[in-house]
């Protein structure tokens, strides 16, 4: 008979959120990275790994967009192709041109920085306990985070320490959780409750979001969201147990941001 565990695993988490250049992960640039790794027992943050990252071109990742201009001789050049970097977008996070130019760091840079992050975050666990991602609207922010791991070629790196998949199409997706569906899972119940953006559930559940639209900021409150509709469910009887989950806070890390 095999010796009992002394030591119960400890699971892992990483929040993540990304502020961009636009929409489409496909050609919008990533502008702001933030990521939080929280143990799930007592939702401690254990580290965060916040980056801006500089205007970075376009590479072609194969069966992702169109395919670029094949290059016929030793004489063409290729054409360097800026990724999106829309007004409107930039204006809703409050990041400027400027802001990146003189901030921020190459994304292979920020790519390596975030798979070391993770991995030195990462206890030693069963394979079905290896880390996930939660976030906001996290489907949105995965393919962005698999456009930085593709343009890095950090995929082969990142699937051995993060849970997830093979999609339909055999590439590696990492699994996640999002708060709007725990959200609504928690909230849809309530009279007039009809919007689970990230600052209204906060207002509701009665969490802390200073600086909205700034990926650090909406980390950590995002995080919150998960440790307060956690407790309610590790509740017996309407009486928590377990004691209070931690509640972070993040740094602001403008002087001026928009809600």
């Amino acid at each position: 008979m095999a010796a009992p565990k002394d030591e119960k695993p400890v699971i892992v988490m990483f929040t993540l959120d990304f502020e961009t250049g636009s929409l489409k992960c496909q050609t919008g640039a990533i502008t702001q990275i933030a990521i939080h790794a929280t143990r799930l027992d007592t939702f401690e943050r254990l580290g965060s790994y916040v980056r801006y990252v500089y205007p970075y071109n376009r590479k072609q990742i194969e069966g992702v967009g169109k395919k670029r201009k094949v290059l016929k001789s030793k004489y063409d050049t290729e054409i360097a192709e800026p990724m999106d970097y829309e007004e409107k977008a930039l204006t809703y996070s409050a990041i400027t041109m400027n802001m990146l130019e003189t901030m921020g760091e190459d994304i292979c840079d920020v790519a390596r920085g975030a798979v070391d992050f993770i991995a030195d975050h990462t206890p030693k666990t069963p394979k079905n306990m290896k880390p996930f991602l939660l976030g906001q609207n996290i489907e949105f922010d995965k393919g962005f985070f698999m456009q930085m791991m593709e343009y890095a070629g950090l995929v082969p790196e990142i699937k051995k320490i993060l849970r997830g998949h093979e999609d339909f199409y055999g590439h590696w997706q990492p699994d996640v959780l999002d708060t709007i569906m725990l959200g609504q899972l928690a909230l849809c119940h309530l009279p007039n409750v009809d919007s689970y953006k990230l600052e209204i559930m906060a207002e509701r559940l009665g969490i802390e979001l200073d600086d909205a639209h700034d990926a650090d900021a909406d980390v950590s409150a995002t995080t919150n969201v998960a440790a307060v509709l956690t407790q309610r469910m590790r509740s017996e009887g309407g009486v928590m147990t377990g004691g209070n989950l931690a509640i972070s806070k993040a740094e602001k890390s403008r002087k001026h941001f928009k809600i």
